[in-house]
């Protein structure tokens, strides 16, 4: 069986050389680095929470261009300055995975950049 791979892109969040945001292969999606970039420019807000914002925004926006949900992301990882900017995370997460029986997984790394920054693997079943 023979799948045909296919680029992601939105407008106003592209990469600055010739790398997709996210690349869907049949059922899976995987996400390319996602930064916490207001929608439409390079500027990284200086608030974590609103970094964290724009990423699940970007998230959101990948998901919905690439035909699936949030109940399809299986993986999510972060990189964070500092891993006490996890519990930062952490409501955020609830609020889009609020069944405690049904969240994807998720790693998250510290000793990043300046920002932080976000990858996800879905399974988008048609």
């Amino acid at each position: 069986m023979t799948m045909s791979r296919r680029s992601i892109e939105i407008d106003g969040l592209s990469h600055a050389t010739a790398i997709p945001v996210a690349s869907r292969i049949g059922p899976l999606l995987v996400s390319s680095v996602i930064g916490p970039f207001d929608p439409g420019s390079r500027d990284v807000p200086e608030s974590t929470a609103d970094q964290i914002a724009n990423i699940f925004a970007h998230v959101g926006a990948m998901l919905d261009a690439a035909g699936g949900t949030w109940e399809q992301v299986a993986k999510m990882e972060f990189w964070t300055p500092t891993l006490e900017m996890r519990a930062e995370i952490d409501p955020v997460w609830v609020q889009y995975f609020p069944d405690p029986t049904s969240r994807p997984a998720r790693h998250t790394h510290s000793g990043g950049g300046p920002a932080i920054t976000a990858s996800f693997l879905a399974y988008i079943t048609d």
